[in-house]
């Protein structure tokens, strides 16, 4: 039945194939929202509410609830935030450690290095680990695990489905936009998100009309539960009538952007100080949440998703504070979502991000409106282009942050006014590349998953059939892990495919995992170790999917099978080198100066290597060499320009034979450099 409906779907023109997965992205994200939003809920009332009897304010879509005028039991505020820690911690790095942090940066790592990489594990332990960290009073938004929910199920299609690389990509996309669009209740931006988030400077063109329709598809779902109101409201509206108001966005864009910058390198900071502390990975939670309670039991503004302050500052319920605990508010904001998130917590970073931004605009409106002309009586304009400048700028997409702030207030009216403010701010991170989203590339040539198309065109040239060669080894389902592992580690192999009775593919083992196993139940049979996920390549298929899809695999070979999914033989790393040599020397044979012999090289950078540390475009590598690929702590990747090196890394590279002792020497130093002829693939 998977292998019929995944030939289906693959003959199927753009069109029709994407109206059918758009549409059960659409309807997973949707019912994905609702049960996280249910999830968050109980654990609200659950934690702060039944524990610490605190009352969170929510925003007007959300029933605009005041919330708790101050603490009954301030001592259980700090108690209940680390016992929330504790249980994220545990759960996150006992069953799925990747669950840690934001889910959105996961899901656009995805794209870009393994859309079929996304464990549908990582995602149930997501939902619960997210849900207990902010429902505890954990600094995190709602976005990043909803986004992990129905990105996950398009990495799960991708596997089932054995959708193309491309496909997958898109699919991803289209989950991680559709999601995020649901819960915020914003399915245009949603739509948007999806094709602008994945690069800072570029644009997945190809998830935009998939977006549409599973953004609106998820918006009718999670809105036909909750209603289909804005999640905030603003008191009066707004109309844009005095431009010298522009003056005054200007401004607040400018402050957008440092603050943007102050967000994510304060978050990172954290992260990377967690990741240096001397105990266990599931008490680093709990550390960042005691720091959030701490602040809180001063500034009750850092606690859970924040939206229902960002409702007071839009309704001027916040006039009345003073203002030093405002202008402090984005700072203590900023600290909070850093040590709760940032330490090991679950939860997303744009909610946050958004909060940080009304509140900053807050800020500057005050610090305004006493000597600004034309400031206006009402703060609500600058707390809403505050959310679209700070984010937009630092999230990277800011015309997706922009339409999504504006579906969310109701008012698309600050559009215009707005432009200003977040172009200002989005300049401003662009000078210095950050973002909050690390996993961003900048472009779609930087992408690894894209390498093929935009580094190595040529290999379109080319097919696989015209390089397959037989299995040397492949497994029944049924064989004993001592069998196979014996086979495996007497062909010098690290693993091979595996099929079932009629001799169709199941999916590989590796050897390493066999040994893991081998200690415990060797005469156990393989069918526990199977890596299902791995991916597989069509006999028909071009050379660049089959270097697309190599990245996927980590073993260095794919296994090629026909259209019954039948195994038909392996391909390498090394074939698809050669094959590209094939094509540079038939076609254009004196590109990169190699009009001689081409050796295809796989080394391990020694320690000391003059390489250490640069990437690939100022390393010093010998004129005409290409870097193929270069597997870092185990995890292969097709390389850029921008591609850092580092010791330890396994560099494959095709290289003028002239120069391959110039290469050698880069890679180990001029002492260490092995001879060449003995190196060569």
């Amino acid at each position: 039945m998977k292998s019929y409906l995944s030939s289906r779907i693959k003959a199927m023109s753009y069109l029709p194939k994407w109206l059918i997965l758009a549409s059960v992205i659409g309807i997973i994200a949707g019912l994905g929202a609702v049960l996280f939003f249910e999830a968050l809920t109980l654990a609200t009332h659950f934690f702060l509410g039944y524990l610490a009897s605190y009352k969170v304010p929510t925003p007007a879509g959300e029933g605009n609830v005041s919330g708790s005028g101050h603490y009954l039991r301030a001592w259980a505020i700090p108690l209940v935030v680390v016992l929330g820690g504790l249980i994220s911690g545990f759960i996150v790095f006992t069953w799925a450690p990747e669950a840690e942090g934001h889910g959105t940066d996961a899901a656009i790592d995805a794209i870009n290095r393994n859309p079929r990489g996304i464990r549908l594990r990582a995602v149930v332990v997501k939902i619960i680990a997210s849900a207990v960290t902010i429902g505890s009073g954990g600094s995190g938004g709602r976005e990043g695990p909803t986004a992990q929910i129905s990105a996950g199920f398009g990495s799960f299609l991708a596997r089932v489905l054995d959708l193309s690389p491309e496909d997958g990509r898109i699919a991803v996309s289209v989950g991680i936009g559709s999601g995020i669009g649901a819960i915020f209740s914003a399915p245009l931006g949603g739509a948007v998100l999806a094709a602008d988030i994945v690069y800072k400077d570029d644009f997945e063109f190809e998830a935009l009309l998939p977006g549409m329709l599973a953004s609106i598809i998820a918006y009718a779902i999670f809105g036909a539960v909750y209603g289909y109101q804005p999640l905030f409201s603003i008191p009066g509206g707004y109309n844009f009538t005095q431009p010298v108001q522009l003056v005054w966005f200007a401004v607040l864009g400018l402050v957008s952007g440092g603050v943007g910058l102050l967000y994510s390198r304060s978050f990172y900071g954290i992260v990377k100080l967690a990741s240096k502390l001397p105990f266990s990975k599931k008490l680093r939670p709990a550390l960042g949440a005691l720091l959030t309670g701490l602040i809180a039991l001063w500034l009750p503004e850092v606690l859970g998703t924040g939206y229902g302050w960002i409702q007071k500052g839009l309704s001027s319920d916040l006039l009345h504070v003073p203002l030093y605990i405002i202008i402090l508010l984005p700072i203590a904001r900023i600290a909070a979502t850093a040590f709760s998130i940032g330490s090991g917590g679950s939860g997303g970073v744009f909610g946050p991000g958004m909060v940080i931004g009304g509140f900053t605009g807050l800020a500057i409106w005050h610090l305004l409106q006493p000597w600004a002309p034309g400031i206006g009586h009402d703060p609500a304009a600058f707390v809403v282009v505050g959310m679209m400048a700070v984010f937009g700028g630092i999230s990277r997409a800011p015309i997706a942050v922009m339409l999504m702030v504006g579906e969310m207030t109701g008012n698309i009216s600050l559009l215009a006014p707005a432009m200003i403010a977040v172009a200002i701010a989005w300049f401003i991170v662009g000078r210095s590349d950050d973002s909050i989203y690390r996993s961003q590339l900048s472009t779609r040539a930087d992408s690894p998953a894209r390498t093929p198309t935009f580094g190595l065109p040529l290999l379109t040239s080319l097919k696989v059939a015209d390089l397959v060669h037989p299995t040397v080894v492949k497994f029944q389902n049924n064989q004993r892990v001592v069998e196979a592992l014996r086979v495996l580690r007497e062909a010098g192999l690290p693993g091979a495919p595996v099929v079932n009775g009629d001799e169709k593919y199941l999916g590989t083992v590796r050897t390493e995992r066999l040994e893991e196993i081998s200690s415990a139940a060797p005469e156990a049979e393989i069918e526990g170790s199977i890596d299902f996920a791995s991916p597989t390549i069509p006999l028909s298929a071009k050379l660049d999917t089959g270097l697309e899809l190599l990245l996927q695999s980590g073993l260095g070979w794919l296994p090629v099978t026909g259209e019954d999914q039948r195994i038909v033989g392996i391909i390498s790393a090394s074939d698809l080198v050669t094959g590209y040599h094939e094509v540079l020397n038939s076609k254009v044979g004196y590109a990169y100066d190699l009009t001689t012999r081409v050796l295809a090289v796989e080394e391990r950078v020694s320690k000391g290597a003059p390489v250490i540390g640069h990437i690939i475009r100022d390393a010093g590598l010998p004129p005409g060499c290409v870097v193929v690929s270069v597997q870092h702590k185990g995890v292969r990747s097709y390389a850029s320009g921008s591609t850092e090196i580092s010791e330890g890394d396994i560099v494959i590279a095709i290289v003028a034979a002239e120069e391959a002792v110039a290469l050698l020497q880069r890679l180990h130093g001029e002492d260490n450099a092995p001879n060449s002829k003995k190196r060569s693939l």
